[in-house]
């Protein structure tokens, strides 16, 4: 009979006010019970609620080892190292996928949250690779402000207004930046797809 092997990568995505960090979290609530060795990281740019702790907006929390690069997981890993957990992995840099696809290899069990897509509705830098190369990823939804439809995207709001569509990709922020809306309602300021022109609402 065949033993199963051990070493994976789990993806929570979806927008934001989805609870992609509070499943995240509730993920490691259950390996801590099963007595798993377990390391949880964190962006350094995401100070929103805590430095030293992952937080999510129902202000659940776990220890947590700030890093600004995927590479600096590195330094922290042991051999004894089970399972490996990342919150926000989306402001990481790329050369992480490949990190967190070789602690898979090594038998080690990956668990990451992120948004999947930025406030424009497009792919955010590597998510996509990382989705694609997961063997499971659980899409969650969010309720739209506007028409309560499930939401899929995030709305990012400057001013009280869609952001532009060649403003920075990551701003961080919360409610006061963002809101959780659904295909229809969702709205981005961009150029025509010849880049010439006024701006228009899509």
């Amino acid at each position: 009979m065949l033993t199963q092997k051990e070493g994976w990568i789990e993806v929570i995505t979806g927008p934001m006010f989805a609870g992609k960090t509070e499943e995240l979290l509730r993920r490691i609530k259950r390996l801590e019970y099963a007595k798993k060795n377990i390391i949880v990281f964190k962006p350094l740019i995401d100070g929103r609620y805590a430095e030293n702790e992952v937080v999510s907006h129902n202000n659940n929390r776990t220890r947590s080892i700030n890093i600004s690069k995927g590479r600096e997981m590195l330094l922290h890993i042991q051999p004894e190292t089970q399972v490996i957990a990342v919150d926000e992995v989306q402001f990481l840099d790329a050369e992480t996928v490949d990190i967190l696809d070789n602690f898979a290899e090594q038998g080690k069990r990956v668990i990451v949250s992120g948004l999947d897509t930025d406030f424009r509705a497009e792919p955010f830098g590597f998510m996509g690779r990382l989705i694609t190369i997961a063997e499971f990823v659980t899409k969650l939804t969010a309720v739209c402000v506007k028409c309560s439809a499930p939401a899929t995207r995030t709305q990012r709001i400057v001013d009280g207004k869609p952001a532009r569509y060649m403003d920075p990709i990551v701003l961080i922020g919360a409610s006061e930046s963002y809101e959780a809306r659904c295909r229809h309602c969702h709205k981005v300021y961009r150029k025509p797809k010849s880049i010439i022109g006024k701006l228009h609402v899509k």
